[in-house]
């Protein structure tokens, strides 16, 4: 389907994801299986503006594209069943794995696996939260610091067949402030590589041409100001850093 008929060919819904904080639909344009999540479906929250988790989710996108990982499915804004909203290409994740889970800390994989945190279960057992070490998840886990992701749960990582990770649910991003809440804290204090330098650079470079303008249309001019010091700082830093404030540093549920 051509990429305009993906913006004005008719969206049908086909039914309801009820996992979701916010109103979210699964559709189809033609052929093509899409997520839409209409902005008059938007639960206000105390600290992001109300309306907006559907422009933060199209920056998302453009930041992610400009990264050059493909961290997040072709995203973009058009009018549907229920008004003007995101709308998402839907992914078939794998169902046989999970980048990211928790086990018994007594049953921690040795090798390719990276830990996070432990804890209790409602029984009292030690448990571990563990994610993969994997080069797609560490793109993901750029991304998120670059984006200043507030909501990186388990259950936003869609495990592709291929070995690609899809991040989604990126309402919750690009705030002014620090956010950042994740389950990816396994590479905390490693170097970044030099194809995640060259990532945060074209981003970085992007902000003074289109996708600095396109992003002016999404977000907040403090927003936009914010990410660009979010990368320099990066940069500056070259490594993963350490979680910073007095909020938790996981989401929660961590599912």
């Amino acid at each position: 389907m051509a990429a305009t008929d993906l913006v004005t060919a008719e969206l049908t819904l086909t039914g309801r994801i009820r996992t979701a904080s916010n109103a979210t639909f699964l559709g189809s344009i033609g052929d093509v299986t899409v997520v839409y999540k209409p902005i008059a479906g938007e639960s206000p929250l105390w600290d992001f503006p109300d309306g907006t988790l559907a422009h933060r989710e199209i920056a998302a996108y453009l930041v992610s594209q400009a990264l050059g990982w493909g961290v997040v499915p072709h995203t973009w804004l058009r009018d549907g069943p229920l008004g003007e909203g995101m709308v998402q290409l839907w992914q078939e994740q794998d169902p046989d794995h999970s980048a990211v889970d928790l086990v018994a800390t007594d049953h921690v994989p040795k090798a390719g696996w990276k830990h996070v945190l432990e804890g209790r279960d409602e029984n009292g057992r030690m448990i571990t939260l563990i994610h993969e070490d994997s080069p797609a998840l560490r793109h993901m886990a750029v991304f998120d610091l670059v984006v200043n992701n507030a909501d990186r749960k388990g259950d936003h990582i869609l495990a592709m067949t291929d070995g690609h990770r899809h991040g989604v649910d990126h309402g919750l991003t690009f705030h002014r402030d620090h956010k950042l809440r994740t389950v990816l804290w396994g590479w905390l204090g490693d170097a970044l590589t030099a194809e995640e330098r060259e990532g945060i650079d074209r981003v970085s470079e992007g902000l003074h041409g289109d996708l600095g303008r396109n992003l002016a249309d999404l977000l907040s001019a403090e927003e936009v100001a914010a990410l660009a010091a979010r990368c320099s700082r990066l940069r500056l830093t070259g490594r993963f850093p350490a979680p910073a404030g007095e909020m938790s540093a996981v989401p929660w549920p961590l599912f």
